[in-house]
């Protein structure tokens, strides 16, 4: 797995959404890469969202260009080919509850406070976060949260499927981070081209209707068929021992 270290808040957004870009731009191409994980190393901190000081120096033309570019951030990482966690051992306000949902698999302390805070701000959740916190909690507990502007702990979201797992913190604020590396692990072993379709077929397939959907996870199967990693699963299966997965 790919462990990419976000620290949270920091003064220059800008800056941070092109590194963050480039990284991205760069995993997308890399088949080695098997999981990552997304966490911060400022402890209490996963991401308090964007500097409102910057965005209050920007007039109307620069924040709607500094939007799109986090919105599109964040469809970039929704779109990684591998499966990706975010860590949340701390606050994921605004923006950076959005981070973690643009990511398939979300781990929490108990301790952490998420929310989509924007209309607390005068906004609305502008970089993806109106349309996947509905299709992670459902529509009716999703607008509850956004119109309301409310924070949840770690327990609540796992409790409502914002996170999939949860955790006492512990003594040296990274709970969620062990957690998320503990799934990550669970991860590794398995089939990364397989673990890569299924991923496709599942994202893809919950944009379209049943019909579709099962088309798509018919074309996604097909390219796991000719695959060595389908011939060894076959084969440790027969002989009784655990798979040797290459990618190929």
């Amino acid at each position: 797995f790919e462990p990419f270290l976000l620290r949270g808040r920091v003064r220059k957004s800008l800056k941070t959404i092109e590194l963050m870009r480039e990284l991205v731009s760069s995993l997308h191409h890399d088949s080695a890469v098997r999981v990552v994980v997304f966490r911060s190393l400022v402890q209490g901190v996963f991401c308090a969202g964007a500097d409102l000081k910057e965005r209050a120096g920007m007039n109307h033309s620069d924040s709607d260009l500094f939007v799109h570019g986090l919105r599109s951030l964040m469809t970039e990482i929704a779109l990684l080919p591998m499966p990706t966690v975010a860590a949340v051992d701390g606050f994921a306000l605004g923006g950076g509850l959005e981070l973690a949902l643009a990511c398939d698999l979300r781990t929490a302390a108990n301790s952490a406070q998420m929310g989509l805070i924007e209309t607390t701000r005068g906004l609305l959740p502008g970089a993806g976060g109106s349309q996947r916190l509905p299709r992670a909690v459902g529509f009716a507990l999703a607008k509850e949260l956004i119109f309301t502007g409310r924070r949840v702990d770690g327990q609540r979201a796992v409790d409502m499927g914002l996170v999939n797992r949860a955790t006492e913190q512990n003594p040296d604020g990274d709970a969620a981070y062990r957690e998320a590396l503990s799934l990550a692990r669970e991860i590794l072993p398995q089939a990364p081209i397989a673990v890569r379709m299924a991923k496709e077929a599942m994202n893809r397939g919950m944009e379209v209707d049943i019909t579709s959907g099962m088309a798509i996870e018919r074309m996604c199967y097909a390219r796991v068929i000719p695959t060595r990693d389908r011939q060894e699963g076959m084969a440790a299966f027969i002989e009784k021992r655990p798979p040797r997965y290459t990618g190929e």
